[in-house]
Order: structure tokens, then C-alpha cells, then sequence
């Protein structure tokens, strides 16, 4: 039994580090876009120069990065294969997926929030639904030329003739339409989701911050004589 739970034990740390370097990897990628949109979206400066709308397109070609950590659950179908035992499973391998994946995605709601906050400090509040739902389609191609043609963000620097041209060939067609549907829903329906509930912890950290605050001022004040 001793020698069981080691040999577990063993090949549970061997399937975690095997996966770290993607798991990393795919998350670097997935901080780019936040990181462009803190930048781009949420500075006092309004003036867009071209390195402003340069820094958008990359942030754009980015951004499906976050998202795509969804697909990776394939990956751990092939993990539950490796492994075979429920509990390591259970406490191990699905947190660790849970908290990647979640914060690929979570990335990616708050870029977008970064962007709706810029669409309204510039009154095109009118135009956020339709930014983010363009930018769900976008997404969707970009995950599946990721996942299935594996195309990569810098792809479009290095070789675009073959995004462009074998890109939107594969997109054409029956299968790539119902996948990108499908991805188009679920993601818009999880970023409505994550950014209600986003907005509500900022909300709440924001009201605890101003309660604070009063009480602070309301607080008396004793003076020494």
C-alpha cells in the first residue's frame, strides 16, 4: 500500500511538471492582453497616436490567448487517464486546472472591462455590447486557428500570407462553422457571467473602501493638553 501511494504520489508530480511549462507558458500569453489593456484603456492620456493603435492591434492579436486556456481541458482528460486514482484527481489535478484555466479567462473579462471603461470615458458607451460580441467572434477564430491549425499571436508578423489564406479557407467550412458558434457561446455566455461577477467584488471592495473612509472621518478625535 506504501508503495502504491509513493509510486501515486511519484507520477502525480511527474504530470504537474510536464504540464507547468504550458500551463506557464499559455499564461504569460493570456497576461499580455491585460497587461495591453491597462495600458491602452485605463491611462488619463485620450490622444491616439499610431504607437496607441499599434499596441491595439497587438493587443487584439493577443487576446484569444486568455480564452484559449479553455481548450486545455483536453488535457487533463489525458492527465485522468495517466493518474487513475479519484482523489489525486479530486484535490490535485482539477484545482490546478481550475486556477489556470479560471485565470486565463479571468484575464480576459477584465481586459474587456478595461476596454468598455475606455469606450465610455469617451461617451461610445452605446458600443460596448457590440465590441464585446465582436470581440467573442474574433476570439473564437482565434482560438480555433489556434487549437486546430495551431497558428500563434506572432503568426500574424511571421507568416500573415498563411493566417490570411489557409485561415479563413479552414474557417469556411461546415465543421470549423459549428465549432466557432459553439465557442462564440460559451464565450459570451461566461463573460456575461464573470464580469457580473468581477464587477461585484470591485463594487464591493469599493464600498467597504468608502465605508471605511467615513468611519474614519466620523471617528473623534482627541487632542493632548
Amino acid at each position: 500500500m506504501k508503495a502504491e501511494l509513493i509510486e501515486l504520489i511519484a507520477r502525480v508530480i511527474q504530470v504537474l511538471q510536464i504540464n507547468i511549462r504550458w500551463m506557464t507558458w499559455n499564461l504569460f500569453l493570456a497576461f499580455i492582453p491585460l497587461v495591453l489593456s491597462v495600458w491602452l484603456f485605463r491611462r488619463i492620456k485620450r490622444s491616439r497616436s499610431s504607437v496607441w493603435w499599434f499596441g491595439f492591434a497587438v493587443f487584439f492579436a493577443f487576446l484569444p490567448n486568455a480564452p484559449y486556456l479553455l481548450t486545455d481541458v483536453i488535457h487533463l482528460i489525458d492527465d485522468i487517464r495517466t493518474i487513475q486514482s479519484v482523489w489525486m484527481i479530486t484535490l490535485v489535478l482539477i484545482p490546478v486546472y481550475l486556477i489556470v484555466i479560471l485565470a486565463g479567462f479571468e484575464a480576459y473579462v477584465i481586459s474587456l472591462i478595461n476596454m468598455g471603461y475606455y469606450l465610455h470615458r469617451i461617451g461610445k458607451t452605446q458600443w460596448i455590447l457590440g465590441m464585446e460580441l465582436i470581440t467573442h467572434a474574433l476570439s473564437a477564430i482565434g482560438i480555433y486557428w489556434g487549437r486546430f491549425l495551431r497558428f500563434n499571436s506572432w503568426d500574424f508578423v511571421t507568416q500573415p500570407d498563411a493566417v490570411i489564406t489557409q485561415g479563413i479557407e479552414e474557417i469556411l467550412g461546415k465543421q470549423p462553422l459549428v465549432i466557432l458558434a459553439i465557442s462564440f457561446v460559451i464565450l459570451t455566455v461566461l463573460h456575461w457571467l464573470m464580469k457580473r461577477v468581477t464587477l461585484g467584488f470591485i463594487r464591493q471592495g469599493c464600498t467597504n473602501i468608502a465605508n471605511n473612509s467615513s468611519k474614519a472621518s466620523l471617528k473623534p478625535q482627541t487632542s493632548d493638553e
